[in-house]
């Protein structure tokens, strides 16, 4: 049987064709991808860097339904159990543990020493059907879409990061970036109780999604200081934490330099650039007694945070607005078209998603 899908064959070598259906061994499921988004480092995967063998069907956020169960599904842990039905809406954790390292055994699971991953080490989401282990299918709750079940990933690596940080009620958090991930930083942030939330960027359309998301303090770093903005909105003091989402040598140092002293920095986006810190940056996190997080990836497991379950809960209950964060949506058979037009930056987008 076959189905169709668009399959990586070399670095901007992005190809809609018609590829095996997926072949599940015992406890893996056959999964109909109903919505997939396209991630930042997608973006980087497809056209600079290449997945680790080619060729290679690509993402990772992805929603669907079961079409196909193998294998007995009685030794699963309960909280899977209920994912035992052919057309039970799931969402796929695209981390693949090794379940036998130290971490696998402790649940840390996003610190595997030898793990697989759905999109950029085995066939992704950019398909008609993905396969996956039992234990990564989470089910989605009624009222909450297949387009917004696709984006319970991004929203999951955003609570992991704030998590690290143990937000307390009453923080300023400055988000630097303001991407789809950074809006959603900034939901997490307010929903955790924060009474402040700057948010940073260079392009102006990203802060007016922002603004109308109520988050009224911006900054636009293409026309003002980022550093002395922030400070001067927090009386020269610096925010709590800052959570650098950009992935840019010089925000990944502006958000050392707006944090108070004793303050917090998570350290989020993927860096592109070398990153060379000065004596005097250096000397601050030493005299201000800075924390520094870094965070990767997020947990689907029970304890001590089963951080998918949450994230679907607050996207059920209302409090976490995604839908509004999709800009554009694409069929399969657009996969170079929707790649080129993000690519190049030929207009203005946050999320973007294959619809299946």
């Amino acid at each position: 049987m076959k189905m169709k899908a668009a399959v990586l064959y070399g670095i901007g070598d992005l190809r809609f064709e018609e590829v095996p259906l997926p072949k599940t061994k015992k406890r893996e499921v056959l999964v109909r991808v109903k919505a997939c988004g396209i991630c930042s480092s997608d973006i980087a995967r497809v056209m600079e860097k290449g997945t680790y063998s080619f060729p290679l069907i690509p993402g990772h956020e992805l929603s669907g339904e079961v079409a196909n169960i193998r294998g007995d599904i009685s030794s699963l842990k309960e909280e899977t159990k209920s994912v035992n039905q052919n057309g039970d809406r799931v969402v796929v954790a695209p981390l693949l543990p090794c379940y036998k390292c130290p971490h696998c055994q402790i649940g840390e699971y996003n610190l595997c020493d030898d793990y697989d991953y759905l999109g950029s080490r085995c066939n992704g989401g950019f398909a008609e059907y993905v396969k996956a282990p039992q234990e990564n299918l989470i089910k989605i709750p009624p009222g909450v879409s297949f387009e917004e079940a696709a984006l319970t990933e991004p929203t999951s690596v955003a609570l992991h990061a704030l998590r690290q940080a143990r937000i307390e009620v009453g923080d300023k958090v400055a988000i630097l970036g303001t991407g789809t991930i950074g809006i959603i930083l900034a939901q997490w942030a307010r929903i955790m109780g924060a009474s402040e939330v700057y948010l940073v960027d260079v392009v102006e359309e990203k802060l007016r999604v922002a603004q109308e998301y109520s988050f009224t303090e911006t900054v636009n770093a293409s026309k003002e200081d980022t550093v002395k903005s922030i400070l001067e909105k927090t009386g020269q003091r610096g925010v709590d934490v800052s959570i650098e989402a950009a992935g840019n040598p010089i925000t990944f140092k502006q958000s050392i330099q707006v944090v108070r002293k004793g303050g917090k920095v998570v350290f989020l986006g993927n860096i592109r650039g070398e990153v060379t810190l000065p004596d005097e940056l250096v000397s601050s996190i030493l005299r201000k007694e800075l924390t520094m997080y870094g965070t990767w990836n997020s947990r689907f497991t029970e304890l001590p945070k089963n951080e998918w379950a949450a994230t679907l809960h607050f996207i059920k209950v209302g409090k976490l607005k995604v839908k509004p964060l999709i800009t554009h949506r694409f069929e399969l058979k657009q996969a170079r078209e929707a790649f080129q037009m993000m690519y190049k930056g030929e207009e203005f987008f946050n999320k973007v998603m294959f619809v299946i």
